[in-house]
């Protein structure tokens, strides 16, 4: 069962729910808007389902949710936040009015953030520098989940990448992926509806195929996608992610020795590029080149237009939420009854 809501009412929400487990007020908003579009897009895998869990990080100390990051300039073109334990997020948008600068006067730019929690989305955090005209790729490190292709037990984070390119008259084309089969998400769905997954998603502690998600999210692990292609990509992003920026690998994470530590203290790396400074105005023409040649081929669905359908149905309608969640999130905001739509 759904209920319907309009983002003007669940942001506000989401961001009460926060600051009532001990986050502050404008660190609680940016989080607020990135759980919310998620529910307006219909990701909901990574939406107010995660409520419970940045809830239980900040009641239990586990994550800062008033932590003020620290922006540190390191040559013309580098940034690196420490985010101080609390929310990436909050750590990218101290840093995302400088790191645009340095885009436009050196042509690229990378920002790499450590110490950091990152519970949500990732295109959330691309799609804007697209909308400004540039070119985003962005990578997250998280707690260990991923077994390498040929390996019985996991080392690798489910390692979420996302690019995102500007389109002219058009939204960005954006695309936002873990480098699992599935991501934990997904996961957290199949196991809540009691599904069995498919074939080749995960093993379970005895490093054997499952399909149970249980086995697979306690002692067992994910499988990359693509088998050892998978494996390297996700490799890349513990590298990009954690070592560049100095942050944790996933398989030194230890909120396994705190109890509601749900979430991942984790790097996050981006890279911006000006496209005007390489191909020039040309660059927006051949990119349409490039789509109408997709489209001849037969593809008539790019990587996001479902949730850009999803995000104008929601502007029309309101958004849909499963019923359960948002009783849910109203409980953890301490609201009344009466703010049930």
């Amino acid at each position: 069962m759904k209920v319907v809501v309009q983002i003007d009412a669940l942001e506000p929400l989401v961001a009460r729910a926060l600051v009532v487990a001990g986050a502050s007020n404008a660190n609680a908003r940016i989080i607020a808007r990135v759980v919310a579009a998620a529910e307006r897009d219909g990701c909901h895998s990574h939406g107010v389902l995660r409520m419970p869990g940045f809830v239980t990080a900040l009641r239990s100390g586990w994550l800062n949710g008033r932590a003020t990051p620290s922006v540190r300039e390191t040559a013309a073109g580098t940034i690196s936040v420490d985010a101080g334990n609390g929310f990436a997020q909050v750590a990218l948008e101290a840093g995302r009015g400088r790191l645009m600068e340095m885009a436009r006067q050196n042509g690229i730019a990378a920002m790499a953030i450590h110490n950091g929690h990152h519970f949500a989305a990732l295109w959330p955090d691309v799609e804007p520098f697209a909308e400004a005209g540039f070119v985003a790729i962005g990578c997250v490190s998280s707690r260990r989940r991923i077994a390498p292709w040929g390996a019985k037990r996991k080392v690798f984070g489910t390692n979420p990448m996302a690019f995102a390119c500007p389109r002219a008259g058009r939204p960005p084309f954006v695309w936002d992926q873990a480098s699992s089969v599935m991501s934990q998400g997904e996961m957290l769905i199949a196991q809540r509806e009691g599904r069995r997954l498919p074939q080749g998603v995960g093993i379970d502690a005895q490093g054997q195929p499952t399909t149970s998600p249980e086995a697979i999210l306690g002692a067992g692990a994910f499988l990359p996608f693509g088998t050892h292609k998978g494996s390297a990509v996700a490799a890349m992003v513990e590298i990009l992610a954690a070592a560049v920026g100095g942050a944790e690998f996933g398989f030194e994470d230890r909120s396994a020795g705190n109890p509601g530590a749900t979430t991942s203290r984790s790097g996050q790396f981006l890279l911006l590029i000006d496209p005007s400074r390489f191909a020039g105005p040309q660059f927006a023409e051949r990119l349409e080149l490039l789509f109408a040649e997709l489209a001849d081929a037969g593809v008539d669905r790019l990587p996001g237009d479902r949730r850009l359908e999803a995000r104008r149905r929601a502007g029309r309608d309101g958004i849909e939420v499963e019923k359960a969640d948002y009783d849910r999130l109203v409980d953890l905001a301490g609201a009344s009854a009466g703010s049930k739509p």
